[in-house]
């Protein structure tokens, strides 16, 4: 028997590392003819692209091989389906009850692992505190604040047993008293909420609340204003299936049960502006309401009102103007306000970089509604720019 005989012979002796040698060799020639991707849609994410060395030295080379090391895992081939199969093995072999940060409740709710504030949280929520006192201070009797509490809040029985989760009513009682301290009005749903838990008022596997939970919150706040409520039955409902939100693109369990979007047929118009160095909405885009484009992609939620947009401006039904600044959870909320307002502007400060008050003074707002989840309003790194001057 020949030298290379033999050699193979011994190979077979070792059927598990030539399985496990031919299977990565063949990754990666598959990663060699795949090409790279520069977004997840599911994960709603960035990825990696391949790093160039710029160094030889070793820091060069160290920076070098972190990155790559990146890139390998966020452009392996297969990549969704990798995660999806982690996923499998945790949650159902090994019966974890968290995966990829998300908690995974009853009812097939999902909620997000936040035990306390991070370090980075215990310095903004105090500042953008202040910003919203500040905004009160600056417009008495004009400005509601609504803070959408989390999910874990009004379902506290569906999150895991003994999980640690950040006692969110405790803050949103300080921030009650803090915004009616300064001359605000404090629109806290809670109740409202706890009171429809019943029926289907967040999404399983997002971390929004859904339209019927917005409207509920909304109906509290005409309470409030003395409006009459957009009145839903005098309105077509249309509905998008299979919504899978930003809880499952990390969680990726595969037995989560997709969501349902609703929203109304509404022919009210929206303006996309483009902004001046002033802050002054410059030209812009006019279109309808909704994006329905965004229906046939992962991120469904995207179609309320085109994304977060800067500064966008409805065409309403009402008399009167209001002023909404916002985080994502607005976005399925505001469509009902062209009941009562004859112009809704929207500001989303991660895409308007300016102070308020000559927006305001040029448009002589009736109302100035702050709406966040009290998730991101702990950690919007911009929303301080509401409590400045100018």
């Amino acid at each position: 028997m020949d030298k290379h005989s033999k050699k193979s012979s011994s190979l077979l002796h070792y059927p598990v590392l030539v399985v496990f040698s031919l299977f990565f060799l063949g990754l990666f020639a598959l990663d060699l003819i795949t090409p790279d991707r520069a977004y997840s849609e599911m994960e709603n994410t960035t990825l990696s692209q391949r790093p160039a060395l710029t160094q030889l030295s070793a820091k060069g080379l160290n920076s070098y091989f972190t990155a790559y090391t990146k890139y390998v895992k966020d452009q392996v081939f297969g990549r969704d389906e990798w995660i999806s199969l982690q996923s499998v093995v945790e949650t159902t072999l090994l019966q974890k009850e968290q995966n990829g940060g998300i908690l995974l409740g009853k009812e097939h709710m999902m909620f997000p692992r936040t035990f306390s504030l991070l370090d980075s949280e215990n310095r903004t929520l105090p500042k953008n505190t202040a910003a919203v006192e500040a905004l009160c201070q600056r417009h008495p009797g004009k400005v509601d604040v609504l803070l959408a509490p989390a999910a874990a809040v009004i379902y506290p029985e569906n999150v895991p047993a003994n999980a640690p989760l950040l006692d969110e009513d405790a803050y949103l009682d300080q921030l009650s008293a803090a915004v009616q301290a300064a001359g605000g009005r404090f629109v806290d749903v809670r109740q409202t909420l706890a009171e429809h838990k019943d029926e289907y008022i967040y999404y399983r596997t997002d971390h929004h609340w859904t339209s019927l939970g917005a409207y509920y919150a909304y109906q509290q706040l005409c309470g409030t204003l003395s409006l009459t409520p957009f009145d839903p039955a005098a309105h077509t409902a249309l509905t998008a299936e299979n919504f899978y939100g930003t809880h499952y693109s990390k969680a990726r369990t595969w037995n989560a049960v997709p969501d349902t979007i609703t929203y109304y047929d509404l022919p009210n118009s929206l303006t996309i502006y483009n902004v001046t160095a002033a802050g002054q909405p410059a030209d812009g885009q006019t279109t309808g309401l909704y994006d329905t484009d965004k229906l046939n992609v992962y991120d469904k939620y995207a179609m309320f009102l085109h994304g977060n947009n800067g500064l966008s401006r409805i065409e309403g039904d009402g008399t009167g103007r209001i002023l909404v600044i916002k985080d994502s959870y607005a976005n399925c909320f505001a469509p009902y306000l062209t009941a009562n307002y004859a112009q809704i502007d929207v500001v989303d400060f991660r895409n308007y970089n300016y102070g308020l008050d000559q927006l305001i003074a040029d448009n002589d707002y009736d109302q100035i509604l702050v709406l966040y989840s009290f998730d991101s309003f702990k950690s919007d790194p911009y929303l301080y720019r509401a409590g400045v001057a100018g």
